[in-house]
């Protein structure tokens, strides 16, 4: 009677049961969150990209788990302080034009554990069938390592694990501590990795770097090889300009931003690693984004995508929603650039500046998305922006930004004092911005995160018009 599945006793039987009440019980609450998802975006309550992914976890002690197996092809993480959404958005059009089926990515922006969890529960169908090819998605600097806690003990060796590994930057110190804080954490999490994962790390960053040297899986680096793109005056905003491997100061042939450049140590010899020879032509302005554009390459090469689909799909690419994105309004154009840290706003600057712009619109919050602490708009160089250009200031902290910016230009005459300007509404601030432009002319628009936010639905719901 061993075999009668009716047996209550056969342990072979009891087994099945078991896994099948799981399987059920994890079916019925997927369902339930997916509803609880609808239910937030129909009502307007949000977006639904972080509380199913909330409450799974509460049921469920490593979340992940659960979902990670069911990727047929591999998974993509994407972490690092700036890029993280615009190589995220690359590497999932690579993957959708040349390997097409079922990609899973969380491309709201929701990149705590939460946000990639209610990602795969809103690609989870409604039958409780998976049909996932590759799960790719942005990872938050400071979630990276639970995250990967998940991928230890859960991803088939015959799958595809691939790391990308863009920069770090210092970002929200009252949320994270500072960068070496971070590039601990990532170390002690890497070393979680299987044997089979690969990383894709960013050569020009020393700290990126040197996961390469201390954790032995596949490396792949990627870096700019452009002496002529030097910086003539160093950033304010050097976040890592020691050696990791032994704490003796660097030293840089050139540099590009920040502390990313050519680098190398001259008491352990340690430098920075040969990297990939990439070539590619792009229109995303900004020298900044090569790091993107580069690093979505390798994991396109990782994925099995041929160099020529490749190419192809990257110089075609349109930035992702905040970064670079542009909206037309009466022919005139708004180009939104996310600039959330001091590195990243130098880097924008940078950018604009050389775009020739008219007027540029600074917005800065400080709600929990940016950071309390608006301290760090002193490490970022407004001094660059010339008397020509017009500043308007708006957003939660805008006399911070109007005093910092008075210290900026005070070499600035009486004259061209008059081109800094001060909206306390966002929308008064765009409409402003707007009015001073003539037709097809485009108004340039740097905003922390809730601000990018705020500024993307006062443009797409034509509010200010």
């Amino acid at each position: 009677m061993s075999g009668d599945p009716f047996n209550r006793l056969d342990p072979t039987n009891w087994r099945f049961f078991q896994s099948y009440h799981s399987w059920f019980r994890s079916y019925l609450m997927i369902i339930f969150l997916k509803v609880m998802g609808y239910v937030l975006r129909f009502f307007h309550l949000g977006s639904g990209a972080t509380w199913p992914g909330e409450v799974f976890l509460e049921f469920y002690h490593r979340p992940l788990v659960y979902f990670i197996p069911k990727f047929k092809e591999g998974i993509i993480f994407v972490a690092g302080t700036n890029g993280k959404t615009t190589t995220t958005s690359m590497i999932v059009s690579l993957l959708e034009k040349s390997e097409g089926g079922k990609i899973v990515t969380n491309d709201t922006g929701a990149n705590l554990l939460n946000g990639v969890i209610s990602a795969c529960i809103n690609a989870y169908s409604w039958s409780g069938n998976t049909d996932f090819d590759w799960g790719v998605f942005e990872v938050d600097e400071n979630s990276l390592p639970s995250v990967l806690m998940n991928v230890q003990c859960s991803m088939p060796n015959e799958k595809k694990i691939v790391l990308i590994l863009l920069n770090l930057f210092r970002d929200q110190l009252d949320r994270y501590g500072e960068v070496d804080a971070i590039a601990r954490k990532w170390e002690k999490a890497l070393r979680m990795l299987p044997s089979h994962a690969q990383l894709i790390l960013n050569a020009d960053d020393p700290q990126i770097a040197y996961f390469g040297k201390s954790v032995k899986l596949k490396t792949h680096y990627f870096g700019i090889n452009q002496k002529e793109n030097y910086l003539k005056i160093k950033d304010h905003a050097i976040d890592s300009a020691y050696c990791p491997n032994c704490w003796n100061s660097l030293t840089y042939e050139g540099i590009y931003f920040s502390h990313l450049g050519i680098w190398r140590c001259d008491k352990c010899g340690f430098k920075r690693p040969p990297v990939a020879n990439i070539n590619i032509k792009s229109h995303l302005p900004g020298l900044y984004s090569l790091y993107n554009l580069y690093a979505a390459y390798l994991a396109g090469a990782a994925a099995g995508i041929s160099k020529e689909d490749t190419e192809k799909t990257l110089s075609d690419f349109k930035p992702a929603f905040g970064r670079q994105e542009e909206v037309e309004i009466d022919r005139k154009k708004v180009k939104i650039f996310l600039s959330k840290n001091p590195a990243g706003f130098n880097a924008s600057i940078r950018a604009v500046l050389d775009l020739k712009p008219k007027a540029i619109l600074l917005v800065l919050n400080d709600r929990i998305p940016d950071g309390r602490d608006v301290s760090w708009i002193y490490d970022v160089d407004f001094e660059i922006v010339p008397p020509i250009v017009s500043v308007i200031c708006s957003g939660d902290r805008v006399y911070d930004m109007v005093v910092r910016m008075k210290y900026a230009i005070k070499h600035w005459n009486n004259e061209t004092m008059k081109q800094l300007m001060v909206e306390e509404k966002l929308s008064d601030a765009l409409k402003r911005g707007l009015s001073m432009l003539n037709k097809r002319e485009t108004l340039y628009v740097l905003p922390t995160y809730s601000a990018m936010l705020e500024t993307r639905k006062i443009l797409t719901g034509k509010k200010i018009l």
